[in-house]
């Protein structure tokens, strides 16, 4: 296990002129609302709070950069799919994101967070096709693995390559924020980008 021992998030940005210029490899982290990106940060880092987590869908809503050893910055990016947040905010994120993904210079891959208990969502798809159309390598979490029983994972997680019809290229990782499964690769996965 990886041993983290300095993080710290150190700021909230909306446009290009804000994000930190120090050139370490950039991961942003994409998923639904409510998917478990703050949990996945948390675990991954080793702190219970650096990321907050949220009941309340669509919180995270600025792009919030997390220094991690002076080394690397992990994006999180305001959630998709949440229906209460009203369309013109939506698509103000979605240019955001967009211009961030697309434009920046820094920016390795992106850490795609899913529900590996359910299928894909359409909005999972559009992301990912997302990724495949600027060809911007992708690391794909299918998280809440401990919610499944042991027959099941194999299963679900062949549903979501499947559906997403996931590049070769691209590791789709079994994930649990309750047991730590998963860590150690995502951690290995992110490595081989620096």
């Amino acid at each position: 296990m990886k041993k983290i021992n300095k993080v710290e998030m150190i700021m909230s940005a909306v446009r290009p002129e804000q994000y930190p210029k120090d050139g370490f490899p950039e991961f942003a982290l994409a998923g639904r609302s409510n998917v478990g990106k703050s949990s996945f940060i948390n675990k991954m880092l080793g702190r219970k709070g650096i990321a907050r987590t949220s009941s309340k869908p669509g919180k995270t809503q600025t792009l919030n950069f997390y220094n991690v050893e002076d080394e690397l910055f992990f994006v999180d990016v305001p959630g998709y799919g949440y229906a209460r947040v009203s369309k013109t905010e939506r698509e103000a994120w979605g240019a955001m994101i967009e211009e961030y993904l697309t434009a920046r210079e820094p920016l390795k891959a992106v850490i795609l967070i899913t529900d590996l208990r359910h299928e894909p969502t359409d909005d999972d798809c559009m992301m990912y096709d997302f990724l495949v159309h600027y060809d911007i390598p992708a690391i794909v979490i299918g998280t809440k693995a401990d919610k499944l029983k042991k027959g099941q994972i194999a299963k679900n997680r062949q549903r979501t390559l499947n559906v997403l019809q996931m590049r070769d290229d691209d590791e789709l990782i079994v994930f649990s924020s309750e047991t730590g499964q998963g860590v150690a690769e995502a951690w290995r996965a992110i490595d081989s980008f620096r």
